[in-house]
């Protein structure tokens, strides 16, 4: 295990050229009083009060702390007279650190039980929690269930009070392989899986399971087979394979009942960013599996509600047996995958139903007939079919839909959302009257589509020098994170303390989550500084919508409320990250309390993995007080001599399950 920082209330430090980074000084200051910061103990209830003996030795304490503190500053003012003026400003500035340090002693000691009790360990049944979908009396009878259980997220916010506890990770979980080898082996332990899942033989579900681990490994026909899919395709679209891809304009695909990863895993060493999407499974879950290998992915269905991505945001969509019916609920289905690809953009669907041998049953040749048909209406062109796949294009001219003599209506102003967050399915199609409104074959190839230039910018309403000085920000700022974190995690550093020599690369994290993502400038900075991971940048609801200039930059990411659940599983994620969540959450008044978020961080981090927060000083302060419930381990450091703004850097124990 990694070195520990200190458990609670820790030390100071500093971020930034010269500085001691675990300086000893800090300040303590009050909880909020807007009800962000407060929190509630695991049971909801408060706590209840003490014996009178332990009150009278709490008070001798208080009066003997005091007594102290008292003394000190009578020598302090009785050595004035004989000290240099010099020794003296010292002196006070000791005096002054002490005092504080005393105080905020004699604070934790007055609030007693309730503000230094931890939260307990939630039942075992809550070892895969995931809010807005799964309802945890079903895990009990999972078995009685003869076919799968289709959920659609549906959230009740729930606060600390009616969850106050912390999901511990299976029994036998072990922390997951460095990236890239973790990409081709996972531990079995740490995913629940039942073996029926991936008894289908379909291409992205097939795998080895063996003893300990699941092997996704190169020599295994699974993967020879995605190699030569992800070929056709290429080839299909008029490329000599699957190389050229980025030369045609595709950067980010998103997979639709992506299996287990297989595609995505090998189209990211073709410089292509593919997000997973599939609904939430209890058991053997395609989301979880693929996050687990260090792929992108996350939970989201073709159901009732628009997925949390704004229109014009992927160059293909991708859908391998991932068993969406498109031909029924009048194309609705059909229409959404529209409004999320760019103009120019591909659409795959890999079925059985599109063989030869399939079409041979009427009912098929008449569902396919539909399927091409609504197609065709939403001035698509079929490129290619080849057995069981079929390659539409998506037209690259919005005159076309002016000329159609049928098909789904074009949206009027009002209807025509960007960035929809789970609002109903819109029968009509979106975007056509964009500033983003550009083919793929005309975008700026990747990686330099990152670096946005004046043009794209301004359709953002972001101004050049505004965006280049946040660059520069980011890039700093992730030098000096790396400096400070890399003695313990990651692939800089040939070792992490505690263990023996690792294998090449050394890479210690590889999914990272952005709470508040901006303009996905933290995301840039560690692609810039070559680091071997994916970013989700999350755009809060509650604050400027920038999510439509992440993709335009060749970035994945999602809207999301930090009131909700997040849509993934436990133990998915190796770091969290927020710059300035805290203060945009608090701008929100009585919404959610601190302790919500921080529960919800928890649920979704890996064990021994990283949280950094910057933000206001009051706030991390705050924040420090609540994670102490969490049993992470903290460090707090003052943010470049900006006494306004502090750093708050956490590790997340590995708590094992009693045997």
């Amino acid at each position: 295990m990694s070195r520990p920082l200190y458990r609670g209330l820790s030390g100071g430090g500093r971020v930034g050229g010269g500085h001691d980074l675990f300086d000893q000084n800090y300040k303590v200051k009050d909880s909020l009083e807007n009800g962000f910061g407060h929190e509630a103990t695991c049971s909801g209830r408060v706590a209840r009060s003490r014996p009178s003996l332990t009150f009278l030795l709490l008070k001798l304490a208080l009066v003997i702390v005091t007594t102290l503190a008292l003394s000190g500053s009578l020598y302090w003012a009785l050595s004035i007279s004989t000290s240099s003026p010099h020794n003296i400003y010292n002196g006070y500035r000791r005096l002054q650190e002490q005092l504080v340090a005393d105080l905020s002693d004699i604070g934790e000691l007055s609030l007693g039980k309730a503000r230094l009790k931890e939260l307990e360990f939630c039942p075992p049944e809550y070892e895969n929690y995931v809010p807005c979908y799964y309802n945890i009396s079903e895990s009990l009878d999972l078995g009685d269930h003869d076919t799968p259980i289709e959920y659609e997220r549906l959230c009740v916010r729930e606060s600390a009070k009616d969850r106050g506890c912390l999901i511990l990770p299976p029994r036998n979980y072990k922390i997951p392989l460095r990236w890239p080898s973790g990409r081709d082996f996972i531990w079995k332990e740490n995913v629940k899986i039942t073996g029926q899942e991936f008894s289908s033989g379909s291409l992205t579900k097939r795998m080895m399971v063996e003893e300990e681990h699941i092997s996704f490994h190169s020599d295994s026909l699974m993967v020879d087979g995605v190699e030569d899919y992800s070929h056709q395709i290429a080839e299909m679209i008029g490329l000599r394979n699957e190389s050229n891809f980025n030369e045609a304009g595709v950067r980010t695909v998103l997979d639709i009942g992506c299996g287990f990863g297989s595609f995505g895993a090998h189209l990211f060493s073709k410089q292509l960013l593919t997000l997973c999407i599939a609904n939430y499974e209890a058991t053997g879950s395609q989301v979880q599996l693929t996050l687990e290998r260090g792929i992108p992915a996350m939970i989201g269905s073709f159901a009732s509600k628009q997925l949390p991505y704004p229109h014009l945001s992927f160059d293909m969509l991708h859908c391998a047996r991932c068993g969406i019916e498109w031909e029924k609920n009048d194309g609705i289905f059909l229409v959404e995958v529209d409004r999320l690809l760019r103009p120019g953009g591909y659409f795959v669907w890999t079925s059985l139903m599109n063989t030869h041998r399939s079409l041979r049953d009427k009912e098929n040749q008449k569902k396919l007939a539909i399927i091409c048909d609504f197609a065709e209406n939403l001035c698509w062109d079929m490129l290619s079919q080849q057995d069981e796949t079929i390659v539409w294009k998506k037209t690259s001219k919005n005159k076309c839909y002016s000329s159609r003599k049928s098909g789904p209506a074009v949206c009027d102003r009002s209807r025509d959302i960007e960035s929809p967050y789970y609002q109903p399915l819109n029968p009509c199609i979106a975007g056509t009257r964009s500033r983003r409104w550009i083919p793929i074959e005309y975008r700026t190839p990747w990686p330099y589509q990152a670096k946005l230039n004046f043009t794209e910018l301004d359709m953002h309403g972001v101004h050049t020098e505004y965006f280049s000085e946040d660059a520069a920000n980011w890039k700093s700022l992730v030098h000096n994170y790396w400096s400070l974190l890399s003695p313990l995690i990651f692939s800089d550093h040939p070792k992490r303390p505690g263990d023996e020599d690792p294998a090449p690369p050394f890479n210690m994290v590889r999914n990272v989550l952005d709470m508040n993502a901006r303009f996905g400038g933290f995301n840039a900075a560690l692609l810039d500084a070559g680091k071997s991971v994916w970013v989700m940048n999350v755009v809060p609801t509650s604050g400027p919508n920038y999510l439509p200039l992440i993709f335009d930059r060749g970035f994945i990411g999602v809207q999301h409320d930090w009131c909700e659940a997040f849509p993934t599983y436990p133990r998915t994620y190796d770091m969290v990250h927020a710059d300035g969540l805290l203060s945009l959450e608090d701008h929100q008044k009585h919404r959610c309390s601190m302790l919500d978020i921080f529960l919800e961080i928890d649920r979704i981090l890996r064990p021994e993995g990283w949280v950094i927060f910057h933000d206001a000083s009051p706030l991390i302060e705050a924040a420090r007080s609540v994670i102490t419930k969490l049993k992470w381990d903290i460090r707090m450091m003052e943010f470049d001599g900006n006494s306004d703004e502090k750093l708050l850097v956490c590790q997340k124990p590995f708590f094992r399950k009693q045997q």
